[in-house]
């Protein structure tokens, strides 16, 4: 979550302070908080249903060989991906209750992977390696 974090941090440098930033510099104009919020939240969503749909990965997905699949293992539909996003909000905004609740959820899922339907399953040599529950 780290490495991901870290990755869209510059994607929103990017595709989100620079173009503000020219805004203020060239027009001499500022948009309001609201604005922002609402840019930075459009972001990551285009974000996140790119990377998390039709079985595509992010970065840090590739790198720790983590694919997102629906509970039968089937590649996540768009509208799927759209439904985990929004519910990964108040997941991490409520204290990380969402996040703390794979301590306690039976399949070790997060709410917003239990609520959407979806899973984070290893694949490769790493998931060969560590030991299966059940």
């Amino acid at each position: 979550m780290l490495y991901e974090s870290l990755l869209l941090f510059g994607i929103l440098a990017a595709l989100l302070v620079l173009p503000h930033f020219l805004l203020g510099a060239l027009a001499h104009r500022l948009v309001t908080p609201i604005i922002v919020q609402a840019h930075a939240f459009i972001v990551l969503l285009v974000y996140c249903l790119w990377f998390w749909s039709n079985g595509r990965q992010t970065l840090a997905m590739k790198t720790w060989r983590i694919r997102l699949l629906t509970r039968d293992g089937q590649p996540v539909r768009p509208a799927q991906a759209l439904l985990r996003y929004l519910l990964c909000w108040p997941s991490i905004i409520l204290g990380g209750i969402g996040i703390l609740w794979a301590l306690v959820d039976r399949e070790r899922l997060f709410l917003h992977d239990r609520l959407a339907g979806t899973q984070l399953v290893l694949y490769g040599e790493l998931a060969k390696r560590l030991p299966t529950s059940g």
